[in-house]
């Protein structure tokens, strides 16, 4: 009588066909989601972080600008106690307003134009990261045109013994002294510095967020937050180590001619970066790397994590949407 023998083939080691990589966890693409609602997380994100973190900006300022004679290098100590002394806790804040007018525009073209191009060039890879690098380059390209008028406003603000009263005195001010290219004197300065800021930030982001949720993919939706933010943290450090050299030479450019800063006679980045080493060693292009790296590793934390979590929301709209729609 033939009896059924799938039961005695039946193996416990071939049975389970389940990945251990968990695809379904790495794809986290947020697809679906329209144009605006890149813009609007991204400028919420953009904002949240530049006024949580602006006290640390200010001190790196502070620290990258250079007098008309040779000067010792000012410690981060030094120069918290020199605001404090001088302007009290409110000199911190100085040029906030400027930063709130820039930064949400500024970061909503930054992520929604990094979100088009990583859809357009990866091809569906989350382990893409040439394509990262490359959409990040675009996305601050973009809004770097957006927000280095902004940028340079704050940075004159932030200054001790500023002349200006506040943001709209500050571009009156140098639009009547200077010129309209006064606001974009650094932006070739800027975009050399943001492009590989932003290919090292982005590529490491999206690989340090793929290598965490793969060490514990099991509770990778509980510990999304933290993911988000612990990658963001080391994708900002990193970066912004990288990249301190330029931003001294940005912060230069911004600030000549204020409170007794060096003017350059042309915004020649070989002209400025000669005269740091001249007065300052090469020591002074990394002059603020401590504060900057403090600022962009809980900003980027920050950031990424914000920026994350309203995807994650608009996402659930869309999808209430679609099924209220459809029923």
């Amino acid at each position: 009588m033939a009896t059924d023998a799938t039961p005695k083939f039946q193996n416990r080691d071939f049975r389970p066909v389940q990945p251990d990589f968990h695809p379904e966890i790495t794809m986290s693409a947020h697809d679906g989601l329209h144009f605006w609602q890149f813009m609007v997380a991204g400028s919420i994100a953009g904002c949240v972080e530049h006024m949580a973190m602006f006290p640390v900006d200010t001190i790196k300022t502070h620290m990258q600008v250079l007098g008309p004679c040779p000067i010792k290098s000012v410690s981060l100590s030094h120069a918290l106690r020199s605001i404090l002394k001088t302007e009290g806790p409110s000199g911190l804040y100085r040029g906030i307003g400027a930063m709130g007018l820039g930064a949400g525009p500024a970061h909503a073209v930054y992520f929604s134009i990094y979100e088009i191009f990583k859809k357009s060039l990866s091809g569906g890879n989350p382990n893409n990261s040439a394509a990262h690098a490359i959409s990040g380059v675009f996305a601050t390209v973009a809004s770097d045109a957006v927000f280095t008028p902004m940028d340079m406003v704050k940075q004159r603000l932030q200054l001790s013994s500023s002349p200006y009263k506040g943001v709209l005195d500050c571009v009156t001010r140098v639009l009547r002294e200077e010129g309209f290219k006064a606001f974009y004197a650094s932006y070739r300065t800027t975009v050399l510095m943001n492009a590989p800021f932003t290919a090292v930030h982005f590529s490491t982001y999206e690989a340090a967020k793929r290598g965490l949720m793969e060490v514990s993919p099991d509770s990778a939706d509980d510990n999304r937050v933290v993911v988000h933010a612990t990658a963001g943290a080391a994708a900002g450090a990193l970066a912004a180590l990288l990249t301190t050299p330029l931003d001294v030479v940005k912060t230069q450019l911004q600030c000549q001619g204020i409170c007794g800063c060096d003017r350059y006679s042309s915004g020649s980045i070989r002209d400025v970066l000669r005269t740091i080493v001249k007065k300052d060693g090469y020591r002074g292009l990394m002059r603020g790397w401590i504060p900057r790296m403090l600022f962009h590793a809980p900003a980027a934390a920050i950031c990424w994590s914000t920026y994350e979590a309203w995807k994650s929301i608009f996402q659930e709209l869309n999808a209430k949407s679609d099924s209220d729609g459809g029923t």
